[in-house]
């Protein structure tokens, strides 16, 4: 019988995340009452980090947002990206029936770590998805020390 370490908070872990995914597709996505235009909405981007010896690289989906939409900042070793979609207004020859998808401004900030090298980051938009290439400085990459015989 093999031994299988257990974790006592997983479980509300998996229910926490549930609860996040059910806020952020469902009540955050309503209708106003009279039904003109949505909520003002608290748009979160979803966001990949990634990591390698050269970079730190950070993805974000931004779907039906052009690069002018877009803008990205550092400042105080702080990268904000924000932005805003806008909601398409009802024309008179269609009205609104339902609309799930976010609208408005939404503002996302991520501290960097000291390895960045502020002075050389990078963000392109490819068909609304933002990427933002943070490079670490030289002497922060990993160095192989050789070892030497005595």
């Amino acid at each position: 019988m093999a031994l299988v370490r257990w974790n006592p908070f997983s479980e509300l872990e998996r229910i926490q995340r549930e609860v996040n995914r059910l806020f952020d597709d469902t009540a955050l996505r309503r209708l106003t009452s009279e039904g003109d235009e949505p909520i003002a909405s608290a748009w979160v981007p979803p966001v990949d980090i990634a990591e390698d010896k050269d970079n730190i690289t950070i993805t974000v989906d931004l779907p039906g947002l052009d690069r002018d939409d877009v803008h990205v900042a550092i400042e105080d070793n702080r990268l904000t990206i924000s932005g805003e979609r806008k909601f398409e207004k009802k024309s008179e020859d269609r009205e609104w029936s339902r609309v799930e998808r976010a609208y408005g401004a939404f503002t996302r900030t991520f501290s960097l770590p000291n390895v960045v090298d502020t002075d050389r980051v990078e963000a392109k938009m490819d068909r609304g998805v933002l990427t933002i290439v943070l490079p670490k400085r030289e002497e922060a990459k990993p160095k192989q020390i050789e070892v030497k015989v005595a």
